[in-house]
C-alpha cells in the first residue's frame, strides 16, 4: 500500500485496536494468475512470538485451496472514510478523501479440526458473550456443530508485514482541520460523521 510519510501508522497498539474494531476484512490470493478475494471476519491473535490472523470460509469456496501453492497472502481492513471538499480550506486547493486502512501480509495454513473449533469458540465469545441470550459454543448442540463444521475450512495467517495508514488531514493547518471536522459532522452520511469522530479523537 502506498503511504505518504505523514499518514503512516507505526504504533502497533493503535493498529491492534483498529483490527479489533474493524475485524471484517478482504482476503486476497491468486488462482491461476488471477487475483481472487473473499470478505470475511478475522481474529488477530498472538502465539508465542508470532502474530496471526485466523478465520474460516465455506468449503465450497475455491480460495482456501490456493493456500497450498501461495507463499504470501494479503488481508485488507477498511475503517471509516469520507470525501473532503476543498471548499472547507482557507486557501484554494483540490478535494481529497480521508480514510483508515490496514494491509496485512502473511503465510497461510489450514487449521486442524481442534484448532478450528477453538477459533470458532473464541469468535462466538467475542460477539455473543455480552448478549442476553448468548449463542456460545457450549450452548449449541453437538449434532448441529458436527454438521456445520463439515461445511467450512479454518485457516490462520502468520503475519509477516503490517502496513497501516491514517489519512486524516494531518497535512492541513489547525483552522482547516477544525473546519473539516465541523463540516463532516454536518454531512448526512454516517461515514462522514464517523470520520469526524475519529479526527476529533486523533487531534
Amino acid at each position: 500500500m502506498y503511504i505518504p510519510k505523514q499518514f503512516k501508522v507505526n504504533d502497533f497498539e493503535e493498529v491492534h485496536g483498529f483490527l479489533q474494531q474493524h475485524a471484517f476484512g478482504t482476503l486476497v490470493t491468486t488462482r491461476k494468475g488471477r487475483p481472487i478475494a473473499t470478505h470475511l471476519p478475522f481474529q488477530f491473535t498472538k502465539e508465542q512470538e508470532d502474530y496471526y490472523l485466523t478465520g474460516h470460509m465455506a468449503y465450497g469456496n475455491p480460495q482456501w485451496r490456493t493456500f497450498e501453492h501461495t507463499e504470501e497472502v494479503l488481508a485488507m481492513f477498511q475503517g471509516p472514510h469520507a470525501y473532503i471538499s476543498s471548499s472547507w480550506y482557507e486557501q484554494e486547493n483540490v478535494p481529497t478523501w480521508n480514510y483508515q486502512s490496514v494491509h496485512i501480509y502473511g503465510t497461510p495454513q489450514i487449521l486442524s479440526g481442534q484448532e478450528l473449533e477453538h477459533d470458532l469458540s473464541e469468535l462466538l465469545n467475542k460477539y455473543e458473550k455480552h448478549r442476553e441470550h448468548a449463542v456460545l459454543w457450549d450452548t449449541l448442540s453437538p449434532e448441529l456443530l458436527e454438521k456445520e463444521l463439515k461445511g467450512i475450512v479454518g485457516f490462520k495467517i502468520r503475519v509477516t508485514e503490517i502496513q497501516a495508514a491514517n489519512k486524516l488531514s494531518q497535512n492541513r493547518n489547525e483552522a482547516d482541520y477544525r473546519n473539516i471536522v465541523q463540516k463532516l459532522q454536518e454531512e448526512k452520511s454516517a461515514a462522514s460523521q464517523e470520520m469526524a469522530h475519529v479526527m476529533e479523537k486523533k487531534r
